[in-house]
Parts: structure tokens; sequence; C-alpha cells
């Protein structure tokens, strides 16, 4: 059974790092009941859900897939790329050593979790101001002797590869062209998000079934034209704060 690790949402989630939205109010009820129904969401779809507890200080530490990088065999605990967030890696740790065994990003290299698409055993990882060369080269490093692949590809745009490109089906990923190239990925169909959706390319794939953001709906009809059922999500509140779904969980088999 898939088990995925959420967070509660921080009552500090207004003080949350931004790169590239400007600030405005998030609604800290409404963001809090909108996680809830995203968790919601993922024991629908199969996964048992662990919740760690809210983290007052820690804003931005409900989007827990940035301070980890949860593989088959090995989980790497990553360092981000801001000072503010590597207080969030701690408990995370805690909360996954009991599935997996532990390795470490460290200084002076940077990963964020983000920034990690896994297709198979080739690691697709973004070259962004949240994950370094050094980080990515010691992912390579921890990851090669179980056989896999690490391919770094410009971001541009974005904060997180993961906000240009995510998979959508086992043939099929969901690619804003502008943000990521679409070339390194041969054998995939790419579909394109709506040009007036640029932030609509994250999607959540699990157990064979997409959560989708309901902010999105252009870019839903062409999931839905090649046959991608979705689940849809409403996380306005939590994209205030430069969040998205796959952001806010860690997703693996717990053996």
């Amino acid at each position: 059974m898939l088990t995925a690790i959420t967070r509660e949402v921080s009552s500090g989630i207004g003080n949350c790092e931004l790169t590239y939205l400007p600030r405005v109010e998030i609604n800290l009820d409404l963001a809090r009941a909108q996680h809830h129904e995203y968790q919601k969401a993922l024991v629908d779809i199969g996964c048992r859900v662990s919740a760690l507890p809210s983290e007052p200080d820690l804003p931005d530490s409900s989007f827990v897939e940035d301070v980890a990088v949860v593989l088959d065999e090995i989980a790497v605990i990553a360092r981000p790329g801001v000072e503010s967030r590597r207080a969030e890696v701690a408990s995370v740790a805690q909360a996954l050593r009991q599935f997996r065994e532990l390795v470490t990003i460290q200084a002076p290299g940077t990963l964020e979790g983000g920034d990690v698409l896994r297709l198979s055993k080739t690691i697709y990882v973004g070259k962004s101001g949240r994950s370094n060369q050094a980080g990515i080269e010691q992912l390579e490093a921890l990851t090669a002797r179980f056989g896999y692949i690490v391919v770094p590809l410009e971001v541009k745009g974005c904060l997180h590869l993961k906000s240009a490109v995510t998979q959508v089906a086992a043939d099929a990923l969901l690619l804003n062209p502008e943000w990521t190239s679409g070339v390194p990925f041969r054998g995939f169909e790419l579909i394109f998000v709506d040009p007036r959706e640029p932030y609509g390319a994250n999607a959540l794939l699990a157990n064979g079934r997409v959560i989708y953001p309901v902010s999105f709906p252009r870019t839903r009809e062409r999931l839905e034209a090649r046959g991608i059922g979705v689940a849809a999500v409403d996380v306005s509140e939590l994209q205030k704060a430069e969040g998205a779904l796959t952001c806010c969980s860690l997703i693996f088999e717990a053996g």
C-alpha cells in the first residue's frame, strides 16, 4: 500500500518564501480546509496518509516533498536552497527512518524534492534557484549504486522542475514548454498546458490516478481529452504560497 506523508498547514504560512509570486493574504482556515480535502483525495486514490503536526515557526513546512526524495531503496534527505526551510528536515527524516535507509545531501550542495522527477530508473533534476550543481552531483553519487541515471535539466521562470513537468500516465507527461524542454523525455507523450495556465503542469499521479487543481480547467480538458480522468481539488490558498499538489506529500510504497 502507498504511504503518503503530509504535514498540517503552519499557522505562519503567510510568512512563506516567495520567488515568482507577489505576496497576498492567505486565509489560514481555508488553507487548512483545502489541505484536508487534499489528504482525503490521497486516501480516495488508495494512500495511507500519515500527517505530521503543524510547525508554527516553519511557514513552508506543509510542502514536505521539498525536504526528501524517496526512492524504492533509500530516502535522500535534501538540503533546501533557502536557509529558512532547513529546520523542516529533521522531523521528516525521523518519519522516513522507519521505512528507508537515509542518505543526506551535504553543504555546499542544495537540493529540493520539487526539482526531482523520477521516471523509472532515470531521475531528472531541475537546475533551479533551489537545487545547485553540487546537490545534483551528490544525488547522482548516492543513487548510482542502485542503477539510477541522473539527468540535469535547465529550469527557467518557475520555482521547481515539477512546476514545469509532471507525470500524468505511464507514458505521458504534462509540460509547460516555456519553463523546461521536453526534448529529454523520449518515449513519453507530451501534453502541453494551455498557454493561459502556465502553472498548470503540476499534477499528482499515484496508483494510476491523477489529482489535479480545479484552477486550471483548460489544461484539465486537455488531460481528459487524452483519456486521463482526474480528481479535482481546490488548493487556491496553498498556491498563493507557491505550493503545488506534488509538494504537499511524500508518496512511496511502505513495503
